[in-house]
């Protein structure tokens, strides 16, 4: 029961997301904190205070894994608390997996995304040239590589919410895979 609400909630919570993360550029906290309020209850209601220790861990660790990339500029915090959110839902394991298969869905939109703008091979250029300035310790403030990552024109090619979607959708076929390799 626990799960099939879980997962439930999770799947309102994405479907909500993605549409307001496509239409207004945006991830709401009045969407994702109830989802993770939603997550801590059905966890606790189900398994006491380890239920309740697995959702915020779960949540924690959503949030850490997006937080270097939020603090690079590559993602907006709501896609930091929304991966959050499906920590708490789903716990932190799970949390990892939907950051590993939204680093290759987004991945994989991005470098979709910059080739129909023609912009894949000036990125990979400008990205070639960050990490070599970087590499021979030219990284100092706002000069050298930094000025090749500068976020404002490269920043936000997608709404990554479309990303964590298909990368909680990975997650499950992850899980899926993993209990049938066992059960095999």
């Amino acid at each position: 029961m626990k799960i099939a609400l879980a997962d439930l909630v999770l799947l309102l919570v994405l479907l909500i997301c993605v549409w307001t993360d496509l239409q207004e550029r945006k991830i709401y906290n009045k969407v994702v904190f109830p989802a993770v309020f939603a997550g801590v209850v059905i966890h606790t209601a189900s398994l006491g205070l380890p239920g309740m220790k697995t959702s915020i861990v779960g949540f924690i660790a959503g949030m850490l894994l997006f937080l270097v990339p939020f603090a690079l500029g590559g993602l907006g915090a709501g896609d930091v608390k929304l991966l959050g959110a499906v920590g708490a839902l789903k716990g932190p394991l799970f949390a990892l997996y939907t950051a590993l298969g939204t680093a290759l869905v987004g991945g994989v939109i991005a470098v979709a995304f910059l080739l129909w703008r023609h912009e894949l091979w000036s990125t990979l250029k400008r990205l070639t040239l960050a990490c070599v300035l970087f590499m021979s310790g030219r990284w100092t403030g706002k000069k050298g590589a930094l000025l090749l990552l500068e976020r404002t024109p490269y920043s936000s090619l997608f709404p990554y919410g479309l990303a964590i979607s298909l990368g909680t959708i990975a997650a499950y076929c992850i899980i899926i895979f993993q209990k049938t390799a066992t059960i095999g």
